[in-house]
């Protein structure tokens, strides 16, 4: 390293033999051998790497070849690919999780969750590949596709007789593209029998808060068009509770962490009851997710929330299962037998 910091200072020095100075700097890229184990060609295209690496660091400097961050980029890069392919190749599917009225046993709709039904490692969650294309341009070709195809299931279970509303989740860089709503006006416009009354936009609570302007100003366009909000994971951020006036969201999504512990949690279960009650304020729905037993169903009931999903209920399913499911659902006698809160 010396001796690259001698030469960067000998570059340094002006020209003084020309009629007017001149001030050179230089970018070294630099690959060693054997750590970088590899033929001749290659350690001159990772050298000629390290260099651009150089220049965007500010110049007049070196940067030593990271194998194992191009080799992080490379992998990056390569899943990216992939999923393009599956996408291409129709590889992707989405389940549905049925969202419920555990009071009264109706089934108000389904929250449509993406799949990779990948060839080679079989059905993967969203965790599994969502986070790859988070910042990506791909990330609003998946988000468009989940709406498609979402509509389409829309259109076969009503044409079915299954009167269903659908919620998608719609990630940031999608939702702040400036032509958001022109795009989701062509995907309904494909589905004309589908009313869009019966789609809800799930948005995380965070992606509101990136651009309120924006988003606010995107909520109230597509709710000309009839289309529905929710704000998902409710809670989980830190926003000022006056943001709920500026946004024309139907529905707050409580965020299943709180769910989860509000057995055992005084402060989950006292977050519960002030989001329950603000959502009454607001005129706003509210669903709980994670119910995963009939004591979290009954103590939501109790608190004045009828609507949930969770694996209590019914884990997400093949769109094909749906129909059967809804046939043969009932809410647990402890639930139907309580009665509504005063208050609610």
């Amino acid at each position: 390293e010396g001796a690259i910091r001698g030469l960067l200072q000998q570059v340094e020095l002006p020209l003084l033999h020309l009629p007017e100075p001149v001030a050179l700097s230089a970018s070294i890229g630099v690959t060693l051998f054997p750590a970088d184990d590899a033929d001749p060609d290659t350690l001159l295209r990772h050298a000629d790497q390290a260099m651009y690496q150089a220049k965007l660091a500010g110049k007049n400097r070196y940067q030593v070849f990271d194998a194992a961050q191009d080799s992080s980029i490379r992998a990056h890069h390569e899943s990216l690919e992939r999923i393009r392919l599956g996408l291409a190749n129709h590889e992707f599917v989405l389940h549905y999780q049925p969202k419920v009225n555990m009071r009264s046993g109706q089934v108000m709709g389904a929250e449509g969750l993406i799949r990779w039904q990948h060839p080679e490692r079989g059905l993967l969650p969203p965790g599994a590949f969502l986070s790859v294309i988070e910042d990506h341009a791909l990330a609003v070709e998946v988000g468009e596709w989940v709406i498609d195809s979402a509509l389409q299931q829309l259109a076969l279970w009503h044409a079915d007789g299954l009167a269903l509303s659908v919620s998608v989740n719609v990630g940031a860089r999608q939702l702040q593209q400036g032509d958001f709503v022109a795009r989701l006006q062509a995907l309904l416009a494909r589905h004309p029998q589908v009313n869009p009354s019966h789609l809800e936009v799930e948005i995380l609570e965070t992606s509101a808060l990136a651009d309120m302007a924006q988003v606010s100003q995107v909520i109230e366009e597509c709710a000309q068009l009839g289309v529905r909000f929710a704000l998902d994971d409710f809670g989980t951020g830190y926003s000022s509770l006056t943001y709920l006036k500026r946004l024309r969201v139907a529905t707050l999504k409580i965020d299943q962490s709180f769910v989860r512990d509000m057995l055992d949690d005084p402060e989950d279960l006292a977050i519960l009851e002030g989001v329950i009650g603000l959502a009454a304020a607001f005129r706003h729905d509210v669903v709980a997710e994670g119910v995963e037993t009939v004591a979290h169903g009954t103590a939501l009931l109790q608190l004045g929330c009828d609507l949930a999903q969770g694996y209590g209920i019914a884990r997400p399913m093949p769109p094909g299962q749906l129909a059967a499911w809804v046939a043969q659902w009932q809410p647990d006698p402890a639930w139907s037998a309580l009665q509504r809160p005063p208050s609610a």
